[in-house]
C-alpha cells in the first residue's frame, strides 16, 4: 500500500516522458517536411532543366515514364502508411466516441501506432476507464439509496406498528390495571427511543456520506485519551458485571490528530456491539493500544460468540445485522459499525475485524500518528 503512490508517480513520469519524446519527434519530422518541400521543388526543376539541355527528347520520355512509375509506387506506399498510421486509428477513435456517446463505457481501442494518435488513443482508453468506474459507482450508489429506503421503511414500520397497537389498546380500555398500562407505556417509550436513535444515526450517517459533518480535529495524546476513556467504560460496564481491561503496549507518548468526540463514538459503538451480542455472564472486553511504524492501533477484543466468516465481510454495511431477527431491547439500529467505519476513514484511518466462532472478535482501529519532525 505504501509503494502504491510511488508506482503511480513513476507510471505517470514514464507516460509523460514517452508523450514528450513522441511529440518532439513528430514536430521535428513536420519541420523537416515543411523545410524540404520548397527545396525539393527547386531541385526537381533544376534537374528537368539540365536533362532537357544535355539529353535527347526520347531519352527524356523514357526517363519521365520511369519517374512516373516510381512516383506512383511511392505514392501508394505513402498512402498505405497514412491509412495505417492515421486514417484507420482516427476511424477507430470515431467508433469509440460514438460508443461512449451511446453510454457504452466498456469500449477500448487497441493502440497499434506510436505517434500522436497513439497517445490520443491511450488518453481515450483512460477516459473510458474513468467513465466506466464513475458509472459503476453511480449505479452502486443508486442501489444503496434504494436499499437504504427499504431498510428505513422496515425499521420504522415495526416500532410504529407496535406503538399504534399499544396506544389503541389503552384508548379502547382493553387494559384496565395500572400495572398493565404502565407496562404498555414502557414498551411505547422503548419503541419511541429506538425511533429517535434511528433518526439520530441516519442523520449522522447522511452527513458523513455527504462529507458535511464538522470535525474538531486536535493534537491529542492517544495514551492519555484512551486511559481516561477506558476508566469511564470500566465503571459503566462494571455495573453490568462485565470485565473491561485496558493495556497500553506503547513505550512513549503518541500524538494523534483527531476529534475526540467522534473517536469516542467509534469505540462506544464497537463496545456496545460486543455487549449487545455477547453472553450475559462472563463477558470480557479488552482494549489494547499499540504502535506500528507511523500508525497507532487500537484493538478492541471480546470473548463473545464470534462472527461467521461469510458475515465478517458485511459487518460494516449499513443496516446489516449478524442476527436477522430484531434484538429484544430495540437498541440496534444497524448503523453503528457503518458509522464507526465512516468516522475512522474521515480521520485518515482504517477499521477491520477478525473473529473466531466460540472464541471472540477483535475490532482494530488504525489511526495515523502525527510526525513531530515534519511539524517542526
Amino acid at each position: 500500500m505504501k509503494d502504491h503512490p510511488n508506482r503511480i508517480r513513476k507510471w505517470h513520469e514514464k507516460h509523460d516522458h514517452s508523450h514528450y519524446r513522441l511529440h518532439k519527434e513528430f514536430k521535428v519530422v513536420h519541420r523537416y517536411i515543411r523545410f524540404f518541400r520548397p527545396v525539393a521543388i527547386i531541385f526537381n526543376l533544376l534537374i528537368i532543366y539540365f536533362i532537357f539541355r544535355w539529353i535527347g527528347v526520347k531519352t527524356i520520355g523514357i526517363f519521365f515514364v520511369l519517374i512516373f512509375i516510381i512516383k506512383e509506387i511511392f505514392q501508394i506506399y505513402m498512402l498505405t502508411r497514412i491509412e495505417k498510421k492515421i486514417l484507420k486509428p482516427i476511424e477507430k477513435l470515431k467508433v469509440g466516441v460514438d460508443q461512449i456517446s451511446k453510454g457504452n463505457y466498456e469500449v477500448r481501442i487497441e493502440a497499434e501506432v506510436e505517434n500522436e494518435i497513439g497517445i490520443l488513443i491511450d488518453d481515450f482508453n483512460l477516459m473510458a476507464q474513468k467513465l466506466e468506474e464513475s458509472e459503476r459507482t453511480k449505479i452502486q450508489y443508486e442501489e444503496n439509496r434504494k436499499d437504504l429506503i427499504v431498510n428505513i421503511s422496515h425499521d420504522l414500520k415495526t416500532p410504529i406498528t407496535s406503538i399504534t397497537g399499544y396506544v389503541e389498546a389503552i384508548l379502547e380500555g382493553v387494559v384496565d390495571s395500572p400495572e398493565k398500562v404502565n407496562k404498555y407505556l414502557q414498551t411505547i417509550h422503548s419503541n419511541m427511543a429506538y425511533i429517535n436513535n434511528l433518526i439520530d444515526d441516519l442523520f449522522l450517517f447522511s452527513k458523513l456520506d455527504m462529507q458535511k459533518i464538522d470535525f474538531n480535529f486536535q493534537k491529542v495524546s492517544i495514551n492519555s485519551y484512551l486511559s481516561d476513556l477506558m476508566e469511564e467504560f470500566k465503571f459503566t460496564l462494571g455495573e453490568k458485571m462485565i470485565v473491561c481491561d485496558y493495556i497500553d503496549q506503547t513505550l512513549e507518548e503518541i500524538k494523534v490528530n483527531m476529534d475526540g468526540k467522534r473517536i469516542y463514538q467509534v469505540i462506544r459503538n464497537i463496545i456496545d456491539n460486543a455487549v449487545k451480542y455477547g453472553q450475559e455472564v462472563g463477558l470480557k472486553i479488552e482494549v489494547e493500544l499499540l504502535k506500528e511504524k507511523e500508525f497507532v492501533k487500537i484493538n478492541i477484543k471480546d470473548n463473545g460468540p464470534g462472527i461467521e466468516a461469510e458475515k465478517v465481510k458485511n459487518i460494516f454495511d449499513r443496516f446489516y445485522r449478524i442476527h436477522k431477527e430484531r434484538t429484544k431491547d430495540l437498541t440496534s439500529t444497524g448503523l453503528g459499525l457503518a458509522i464507526a467505519k465512516e468516522l475512522v476513514e474521515a480521520h485518515g484511518g482504517k477499521i477491520f475485524v477478525s473473529s473466531v466462532i466460540e472464541v471472540g472478535s477483535c475490532f482494530t482501529v488504525i489511526l495515523p500518528i502525527i510526525n513531530e519532525e515534519i511539524l517542526l
